[in-house]
């Protein structure tokens, strides 16, 4: 049988890009929060990272020994403002010169901080002066960067709920509130100009509470259901998450910034609350944040948005114990204060875990035939797998070049770059 050279290269391109995709997982990021007063030493939590296949972490301030604890891991770090600095950072220039100098230049480059968010959810927050002030304090962080010779390296964005949608269902109906008018296109003019990215905090544990339906449930959590048809699309969405993550796209699209990158800033489960909380326990938050990683390392997509993983964030690696609010709110952490999982979703560089229930169904881009990609265990790929896992990939590579007698120097330059 004779095998035309283009269609050798062709299938070793795309091996190649599988093992590449299996041995990076820089879209599984984490949020690192700190409001519980038990929480363990930075260098221990660093060296936790290091044992998963987490990549990213974000926190919501600027803590410098977390900062310290991670120089060196190569685990790329988001720094944030408290929403009190943006009237300062706005006004002033030199203040924002001043929290680069204090937050950022002390410990960059060996503490990889790759985004800035000035800001946590403020255009919800219903506080018009900081609404105003917040592209200003946005762009006088911007410059300091700039400034600083770092403009291109650290992004600069805020992180906004999803109370910012107008519509989010059906998703390709999702716009963002008219209320928001120029506020929200400066802000986009920002992202866009910069190259930073929109950062959103979808939550289907939110979604659940107001229709607690079992299929709902089951929709949220990934979960084998019937789907939900947009029917302006005729896309039939088999998850939460994709219908939110593509709202948000269409809201995006609909003001002429479609290409600007969406992140994940925070999403999750909790594992328990009061016991007049609706949804959460340790089989749900399982399932969701499970399922969740599947997805996501399965490359699929979002039908709108296919073939590629939104950067995302997972909510949260610990307990926030003095968090105030119901229950809920203080059982997010994937991980105990002692560094134990609280529950397995696959995130340990040595876990064997198999998929914590039905693996997750996504429907295809909008031009293909209606097909359901499932995502069995065999797909869940650990970035922790072992050097003989590896070699028998190359392996492989090897005997096809020999096999089919193509490996001839310069046939196949800059291949393995």
């Amino acid at each position: 049988m004779v095998v035309l050279p283009c269609t050798v290269a062709f299938l070793l391109l795309s091996f190649l890009q599988t093992v590449k995709i299996a041995n990076s997982q820089s879209f599984i990021g984490i949020n690192y929060g700190q409001v519980a007063d038990n929480l363990p030493p930075p260098p221990s939590t660093a060296k936790l990272l290091q044992s998963t296949s987490i990549q990213k972490v974000r926190l919501y301030g600027s803590d410098p020994a977390i900062i310290k604890a991670l120089a060196n891991t190569g685990i790329g770090i988001v720094i944030g403002t408290a929403n009190g600095d943006i009237p300062g950072l706005a006004s002033d220039p030199n203040f924002a010169k001043s929290w680069i100098n204090t937050h950022v230049l002390p410990f960059y480059p060996d503490s990889n901080i790759i985004l800035i968010t000035v800001g946590n959810e403020v255009m919800t927050s219903n506080d018009q002066n900081l609404m105003n002030k917040l592209l200003p304090a946005l762009q006088n962080v911007q410059n300091a960067l700039n400034d600083a010779s770092l403009g291109g390296k650290i992004k600069v964005s805020t992180v906004h709920s999803m109370g910012v949608l107008k519509q989010s269902e059906p998703p390709s109906s999702g716009s963002f509130d008219p209320s928001y008018g120029d506020l929200m296109k400066g802000l986009l003019e920002f992202n866009r100009a910069n190259g930073s990215p929109f950062a959103i905090n979808p939550y289907p544990y939110f979604a659940y509470r107001s229709d607690t339906r079992p299929e709902t449930l089951a929709f949220c959590l990934f979960q084998p259901n019937a789907g939900r048809v947009d029917g302006n699309t005729k896309i039939k969405y088999m998850n939460m998450f994709d219908a939110q993550v593509d709202a948000v796209y269409s809201a995006l699209n609909s003001m002429g910034f479609k290409n600007v990158e969406i992140v994940v800033a925070e999403t999750g489960w909790p594992y328990k609350g009061d016991d007049n909380e609706v949804g959460p326990s340790i089989e749900n938050a399982k399932a969701y944040n499970g399922n969740l990683i599947a997805h996501l390392r399965s490359m699929v997509g979002t039908p709108l948005m296919p073939g590629k993983s939104v950067d995302t964030y997972l909510f949260a690696l610990f307990d926030e114990d003095v968090k105030p609010g119901p229950g809920s709110e203080r059982s997010f952490g994937l991980f105990k204060t002692d560094l134990t999982m609280v529950y397995d979703v696959g995130l340990s560089k040595s876990s064997q875990t198999q998929p914590p229930a039905a693996a997750p169904q996504s429907p295809p881009p909008p031009a293909t035939t209606t097909t359901t990609s499932n995502n069995s265990s065999s797909t869940r790929t650990s970035s922790g797998n072992s050097t003989s896992t590896s070699s028998k990939r190359w392996s492989v590579v090897l005997w096809v070049f020999l096999e089919l007698k193509i490996f001839r120097i310069g046939d196949f330059r800059g291949l393995f770059n």
